[in-house]
């Protein structure tokens, strides 16, 4: 009788630490495209469920997941994106990379997913999946070729019809999240670059003042991707 009992007391146990640790936790999210465009109606399906919840004109979600759950984000217009859950993740801010052309731009605005075809059309984006960045020679000469609008003077990128009254005219330039200068733009081979996205309008205020005469964001390719 008594081992009858240890033998459910320990089954009780092992239940107990399965349970805890396949524990459900509330995931909030916003989903957004070109840093800080809500994207709205996109579908976030969570594999351990197969649920899907809909983005609201926020971008914003939230549903149950586990601790080591996968996102999948789809949108018309958008390429798709799968996300990780980590075990402390509370949080995602998850960034959809609207597909080349102007097509996709029409697709992704008629399905309702941005509020307003201006917005999208301000924000230009190419990608070395569709063209083939190494046969520049540096950074500047690639931004000014294969973006439309856009000048080099004296080193600095200069996107025309944006200017400043007494001030620098320069485009602002972010690689990988951060602020670079002239410096770190020579030091960066056009091979090494994955993605560009130019944001012309009001949109790049979300970067205050320096955001004034326009943003470029650079995203440069992580280890390995130079051989995919």
């Amino acid at each position: 009788m008594k081992n009858i009992i240890k033998y459910f007391l320990s089954l009780l146990f092992i239940l107990i630490v399965f349970m805890a640790n396949a524990q459900v936790k509330v995931l909030h999210g916003y989903v957004t495209s070109f840093e800080n465009i809500p994207v709205e109606g996109a579908e976030v399906k969570v594999k351990s469920t197969d649920q899907i919840v809909i983005t609201d004109t926020l971008g914003y979600f939230f549903d149950g997941v586990n601790s080591t759950d996968k996102l999948t984000i789809r949108a018309n217009g958008f390429y798709k994106q799968n996300v990780k859950i980590g075990e402390k993740t509370r949080i995602a801010a998850i960034n959809l990379k609207l597909k080349p052309g102007q097509e996709d731009r029409f697709i992704a605005t008629g399905y309702g997913h941005v509020n307003a075809t201006d917005k999208v059309s301000a924000v230009d984006n190419i990608q070395d999946d569709d063209f083939n960045f190494s046969v520049y020679n540096n950074i500047y000469e690639l931004i000014k070729g294969r973006i439309p609008g856009v000048q080099i003077e004296n080193g600095e990128v200069i996107i025309r019809g944006l200017s400043s009254v007494n001030m620098s005219n320069a485009a602002l330039i972010v690689v990988d999240g951060i602020t670079a200068n002239q410096q770190v733009l020579n030091s960066i081979s056009p091979r090494d670059v994955k993605n560009i996205s130019v944001i012309k309008d009001a949109s790049s205020s979300i970067y205050g003042f320096q955001g004034v005469n326009g943003v470029i964001i650079i995203e440069t390719k992580k280890g390995g991707e130079n051989n995919l």
